[in-house]
Order: C-alpha cells, then structure tokens, then sequence
C-alpha cells in the first residue's frame, strides 16, 4: 500500500480547510465509547497506530506533490490545501505540529469518558487535528478486542473462582483467530490486544507486534504442538487410531492437543484414548488435551468431560467439583463466543465439573466480530481557537441524545470516591489529570512496555 500519509484520510477531509470559520487557529478534539455493549474500556493500541503512521518524518515533496494530483483529479482543482503540507515541510521538517494525550495503555476506564485528545500546536496547521482523525479513530478496534478478550476474563475466572483454581486463568483464553482475521495488519492488531489479557496465542502477529511496537523481550505468549483435521485424516478413517498413538509418540511430554472427531468424537474418547491408548495416556509425561471441533459446545464439553472422568477418573476438589485426572483435559474452539462460555461453564458447574478440565479457543468471535459501533467510538472536535479566542465546539442532535458530544476542553481524573469522571479543563492543567502527552511534534514521549499495560488492565 502507498505510505504517503497525505492519502491516509477520508476524501471529504481535504475540503475541510475551507470549512473552519475564518481566523482559525487551533481545533482540539477527544476520542471516547459512548456506550454499546461494555460498561467500560480496556485502552490500548494507539501506541501502534502512533510509530506506525505518525512518528517521524511524514511529509515529504514528493509525498505533497502526489496528493495533490490525486485530489485534482478525485475532487476537483483547487481543493488540496498545499499551503499547509508545505508549511509542515519546511517549518517542521516534515513532522507532524500535534499533540496527542491519553489515558495510559492498559487503563480501565467506564464508557462515556475521554480516553484520548489531539491538537494542533501550530495555528497554520488547524486542519490536521481531524484530517488525522481517519487513523486514529481505528483505534476503537484493539480497544474493543482487549474489552471482550477482559471481559471474558473476567467471565471464566467467576467460574474457576466458584468451581477450580483462579492460577490457570491466564491460559484459559487462546487466541484461534488468524486465519479469521480480514487482513495481516487486522491479525497483528487484534492477537496483540487479546494478549493484554491472557497468554495463550496461535496468532503469531499478535507477538511480533507487541516485540516491534511495545518493548516485549521476553516471550509474550505461548502455544503448544496441536493437531489439524489434516494430520489426522491423512492417517484415513481406519487408522486413526494410529494417528492418535503418533502424536503420543511425537510428543511425548508436555501439553499436546488432538483434535478427536473427525469420525467419532466419542468414540475416539471412549474406546481409542480411554482403552487402546489409555496406558500411554496415562505414562506420558504430560496432558492429553482432547478437543472437539462440532456439535453444540455446551452439550459436546460436557459430555467428554462425563466420558473422560469414567475413563481416566476424577477427583473432587476442596471447593466440591470433580476435577480429571491431571493426564487429560478438554479443549473446545468450535463455535465460541462469550455467551457460549458462559453456557458451557454453567452446564459443567450444574453437572458437578470444575471450570479446570476445560480451556477455550476463539476465533472469529474474538478478532471479527466487532466494528465500531460494538462501543460506539467517536472522535468529535470539542473546542476550537478563533482569532485568538477559545470557544466550545459541541454536537447536539435533537434526534439522538446518545450522540450528544462533549464541550470544551476535558480532563480525566478520579472524584473523591475513585471513580472516573470526565471534566472540563480550560486551562489544560486540571489536578489528577489522567491524560498524558504521548505525542508532540512528530515525536513519542511517552511509550508502554506490555508489562506496564498487562499490570493496569489486570483483574
């Protein structure tokens, strides 16, 4: 894709210069969720779009010279504002005149409060606040992977709190969804915010983004050798039991996953894994983790657990839920979601069975199946200076107060009694401001660590 930022906005953007009441100077404006389907927001991801789009050296003549004729001929003569990409060029070589603050990564913040502003710092540059926003405002999208990915976080270790042990929570949730994904960058994004949250990832994107834009050294995330349909069916339908006693034997210590119903799920569990193969189940240095990959979750989990513990046994925990043996568990990636966990969970619960003998993967569920109006982000221009006077700049639709937009400009800090609030901020120094400048001038002044984030949106 061309890397010119002067082609990285909407095309009714570069009109926008001759729309701004004359005497303008200064446009600020805000990012929040105004609401949807979470009670709060999990911040995370600007970092990325920041070294990726904005940092550094962005304009250059030749970068000025194409959008031009790309507006001339998209728009129409005379519409590229080129006396302000030049100004940029020349005056600051090139980087971009805003400053960016916001909520730190990693931060938990209710919806309906400023997570981010930007603004112009120098006055010939007013359109650029919003001519960025096309970029910026993508951030709605690993925000709202890392508030479902938390979400159902907090979801599975309600359940392992009432029914197992919270210590295996971070591994609960892995990441199935790379090849569900719609794009390289989508992967990369998505994989990165689950990972706020958990550790477990087969989108390897996920990683390499949090090692490139987020200081990760040490390994993020893990994943464990696990069988496809293919490597399974490859063996043909008379031998699969074969198949199954390879991948022990490939494998012989540690974590190995197997897809087992590619013919018969129960019977690969009740007479291949439980009687052909169960001594070496039971010998190897390692779990057996079982997956089934159709039927209906809730109904297909419990009934494997059921099978499994009369095969291999199980145990009753101190908290009165039956726990198997330590040499197999289960593993369900086919049609799950967060309302799917949720059943399954209470279906073990109700029939006796820790949260402990199942782990989840999630796919398109988890990087897909979310867009903008999941929290229903807006970026809105709040306050502007106009010949050297400030003045709020507000929305307020007389048909829709949900998209009533804020005034002036804001501060988010804890009240008395700690919870978050958004306020306004006049003279851009409220006490307790949360918001911290992480961009000014083409440069990143203030940069995360993925530890700093994981510590902040922990449970």
């Amino acid at each position: 894709m061309n890397t010119n930022l002067l082609r990285r906005s909407d095309s009714y953007k570069y009109t926008h210069w001759k729309q701004y009441p004359p005497g303008t100077q200064h446009i600020y404006s805000y990012l929040e969720a105004r609401g949807g389907r979470f009670e709060e927001a999990v911040f995370f991801g600007l970092q990325y779009y920041l070294r990726e789009y904005l940092a550094g050296v962005r304009v250059r003549a030749e970068d000025i010279d194409a959008a031009e004729r790309f507006c001339n001929a998209h728009l129409g003569p005379n519409l590229f504002h080129r006396a302000m990409w030049e100004h940029i060029l020349k005056v600051h070589g090139g980087r971009l005149p805003v400053r960016i603050k916001a909520v730190p990564e990693g931060t938990v913040v209710p919806v309906k409060n400023v997570l981010m502003t930007i603004e112009n710092t120098d006055p010939a540059c007013y359109p650029l606040t919003n001519f960025l926003e096309t970029i910026l405002l993508k951030v709605w999208y690993p925000i709202t992977v890392a508030t479902l990915s938390r979400e159902i976080k907090k979801l599975i270790k309600r359940y392992l709190d009432e029914t197992g042990d919270p210590a295996g929570l971070p591994f609960k949730l892995h990441d199935f969804g790379y090849r569900g994904a719609s794009s390289e960058e989508t992967a990369a994004i998505g994989g990165a915010a689950h990972l706020v949250n958990f550790m477990g990832t087969d989108t390897v994107l996920g990683i390499q983004l949090l090692e490139d834009y987020y200081g990760a050294t040490s390994m993020p995330a893990f994943s464990i050798p696990a069988a496809e349909h293919s490597t399974i069916t490859s063996w043909g339908m008379e031998a699969e039991e074969d198949a199954y006693r390879n991948m022990l034997r490939q494998f012989p210590e540690g974590l190995v996953a197997v897809v087992s119903d590619s013919y018969d799920i129960f019977n690969a569990v009740e007479n291949i894994w439980g009687s052909h193969l169960k001594h070496e189940v039971l010998n190897r240095a390692g779990t057996l983790v079982i997956r089934p990959d159709s039927g209906t979750p809730k109904d297909i989990v419990l009934a494997t657990v059921q099978k499994l513990a009369a095969r291999f046994g199980a145990l009753e925990n101190g908290k009165g839920y039956a726990v198997l043996s330590p040499k197999v568990r289960v593993i369900q990636g086919d049609g799950i979601n967060y309302f799917s966990i949720d059943e399954i969970l209470l279906n073990l619960k109700r029939h006796g069975f820790s949260a402990d003998n199942v782990a989840f993967g999630m796919g398109g569920a988890l990087l897909q199946q979310c867009n903008r109006d999941t929290m229903q982000f807006a970026m809105k221009a709040s306050c502007a200076v106009v010949n050297g006077r400030e003045r709020d700049v507000f929305k307020r639709p007389a048909t829709d107060t949900t998209k009533v937009s804020k005034a002036g400009r804001l501060a988010l800090v804890r009240n008395g009694e700690g919870h978050w609030e958004t306020r306004r901020n006049p003279l851009g120094t409220y006490p307790g401001d949360q918001l911290v400048t992480v961009f000014e001038n083409g440069e990143l002044t203030a940069p995360a660590t993925l530890d700093e984030i994981r510590q902040r949106a922990a449970l």
